[in-house]
This record gives C-alpha cells, sequence and structure tokens, in this order.
C-alpha cells in the first residue's frame, strides 16, 4: 500500500510541477440535473502545501423549488432572500482565481459551477480541477467506499454537518492537506483535468419560467414529482440500444445498475440518470448496458454477474461526466 510506504519515507523535495493554490469548493444544488441550481456554496483558499488560508460561505436564491430539502436543510423561507448567482460570482471568482479547484466528485461540482456562470453570461477563472476520489485511488488509501466521510473518518477529521456546504468544505480542505502531502513525498503526479467553461446557456421551459424575478417556489408543483421520498420509478420511454461501449457515450434508454456506496446522495443519482433519459434497473442481467461501482473489485453479486455478462462497469466520477452529454435516442424510422 502507498500509504504505508509512505508512513516510513523520508522527506523529499516539494515537487516544482505542483499549483501554487488550491480553492476546495462544496456546492449544494436543488438537484443533478442539467436545468438545476446551486443554492449554497463554499470556498476554503489553500496554498501550495495545503494551509488554509481563508474561507468563504454565501446562500444562493436559485429561484426555483429548492428542491430535497431532507437532504440540504434549505428552505423556500432560508433562500428566498438570499442573493442570486449573478450577484455573488464576482466574489466567487475572486475565491477561484488562479487556482486549482478542489471538490469530491469534481465532475459535477464543476459542471454545476460552469453552468451557473455561462447562465450569468459569464466564466468561472478555473483552468484545471482536482477531484479528491481520483485522488484517493491514486494513493491507494484503505477507505470503505469513497462517500466524504469515510475519507474524513480516515484521516480523523469530524464532520458535523453533513451537506451542509460550508462543513462539506472545510472537512475536504482538512482531508486534501495530508494527501497532498502524501503524494507529495511519492512525487505522485496529480490527477488534474482542465476545466473548459461554457460559451452560452439556454434553460429549458421549467427553468426559464422562474427566472423573471427573485421569488422562488411558484414551480412547486413542477419539482415536487421529482423529489418524492417514495422510489417508484417511471417507466423508461425509449427502448434499449444494447451495451455501453468503453470510450463513448450513453445512449438514451441504456439501463445502468448501481452497486455500492456512492458520494453523492444515490436517490439524486438515480433521478438525474432518469432525467438524461437512462433506464435505472435494480438488478444487472444480459440486458444490463452498464454498472456503476466505486469498488469494482468487491465481491458483490452485481459486479460478480456483470463480469459474467460482460456487461461494462464503470466509476461515479465516470458515470457523472457520461451523463453531462446523453445521446438522443435514435428516432425510428
Amino acid at each position: 500500500m502507498l500509504e504505508d510506504h509512505l508512513a516510513a519515507a523520508p522527506p523529499s523535495p516539494w515537487p516544482d510541477a505542483y499549483p501554487e493554490g488550491y480553492a476546495v469548493v462544496d456546492v449544494e444544488t436543488t438537484g443533478l440535473g442539467r436545468d438545476d441550481r446551486i443554492i449554497s456554496a463554499a470556498v476554503y483558499q489553500l496554498d501550495a502545501r495545503g494551509e488554509v488560508q481563508d474561507h468563504w460561505y454565501t446562500l444562493v436564491n436559485p429561484q426555483r423549488d429548492p428542491g430535497p430539502v431532507w437532504i440540504h436543510g434549505l428552505t423556500t423561507e432560508t433562500l428566498e432572500h438570499a442573493p442570486l448567482f449573478p450577484e455573488i460570482a464576482g466574489e466567487l471568482s475572486a475565491r477561484l482565481a488562479d487556482r486549482v479547484l478542489v471538490a469530491h466528485n469534481a465532475a459535477f461540482d464543476w459542471s454545476m459551477i460552469a453552468r451557473e456562470y455561462a447562465r450569468a453570461r459569464d466564466t468561472a477563472p478555473v483552468r484545471q480541477r482536482l477531484c479528491t476520489i481520483a485522488l484517493s485511488k491514486e494513493l491507494g488509501l484503505p477507505l470503505p467506499n469513497h462517500k466524504l466521510e469515510s475519507l474524513a473518518a480516515h484521516y480523523g477529521v469530524v464532520q458535523q454537518r453533513a451537506h451542509h456546504a460550508l462543513d462539506d468544505a472545510r472537512v475536504l480542505a482538512e482531508t486534501f492537506r495530508p494527501s497532498l502531502h502524501l503524494a507529495a513525498r511519492s512525487g505522485l503526479r496529480l490527477p488534474l483535468l482542465a476545466c473548459q467553461p461554457l460559451t452560452q446557456w439556454s434553460d429549458g421551459p421549467a427553468a426559464a419560467a422562474g427566472s423573471g424575478g427573485r421569488a422562488i417556489g411558484h414551480q412547486r408543483s413542477y419539482r415536487s414529482n421529482s423529489w418524492r421520498p417514495s422510489r417508484k420509478r417511471p417507466a423508461c420511454p425509449y427502448p434499449n440500444p444494447g451495451r455501453y461501449e468503453p470510450g463513448e457515450q450513453l445512449i438514451q434508454g441504456m439501463r445502468v445498475a448501481f452497486s455500492g456506496d456512492t458520494s453523492v446522495d444515490r436517490d439524486l443519482l438515480e433521478d438525474r440518470a432518469i432525467e438524461a433519459g437512462l433506464h435505472v434497473a435494480t438488478s444487472v442481467s444480459r440486458l444490463t448496458s452498464v454498472l456503476v461501482t466505486n469498488d469494482p473489485g468487491s465481491p458483490t453479486s452485481k459486479v460478480a454477474k456483470a463480469r459474467s455478462f460482460g456487461t461494462p462497469v464503470i466509476d461515479e466520477a465516470a458515470f457523472m461526466q457520461l451523463l453531462q452529454h446523453v445521446v438522443p435516442a435514435p428516432v425510428p424510422g
């Protein structure tokens, strides 16, 4: 295990190629969909070696129903007088500029931030991101799953308010620092990815209907069907186009199954898949297009079946990336 080896290794020079600063980010949102909005954001600024320099937190009025209140705790009344995203974009930009964006499942946080900036006809000053899930995998940390709470427990960091952006960002900052030092001591190349900002944006009809003012809550009937405690899933309206081909894109109608813990709340992840036009299956069969799991080596029945059927297996971060560009189902000819 890399971590065991590093525990006894002598200090080594800090890698010259490492970034000069980081912005550890967490956002809470109305959901995971393309038209969902940020409702709170937090940033911890860290120096080159992961030491905290500053932190910042804000609520954001999403101009719509706040979504799963039972997860993030932010109600319509709480957000009613919060600033709109364009009103906090300048402050957020000042805290992101010239830094690597660090987040737990960074593909999600970055996509939400990029969309908000595009709606505001602006671009985020972010050129690279680093996912702490990917870094944990590179380091070989002995984690039972890839939830933030597991990473926190590994480093002895106490999480006080899960799904509160400021506390999640604090926990992530405190766990990122020792991970960064482990990586530096081994000369590990950090898993940095480029961030491509959106240059234009067009909201869907439901989101556009609420864009005229500060008020939120008038779309409650629209959102209520999406955020329900019961998990009865609607039938997928698209035919199954077959297996997912690694390196290609997901296609509407593909059957996706999940195994094990996910860093994003499972209900939200399933809702996002359904909204994208995918068929969420409770089990793995020969018809399953892809299995999503953060622990492909686990001896679960779903993983074993996927292997036996030749079903592609991908992790959550890769799935989140693919969800951003699901190909429309072919039109019957």
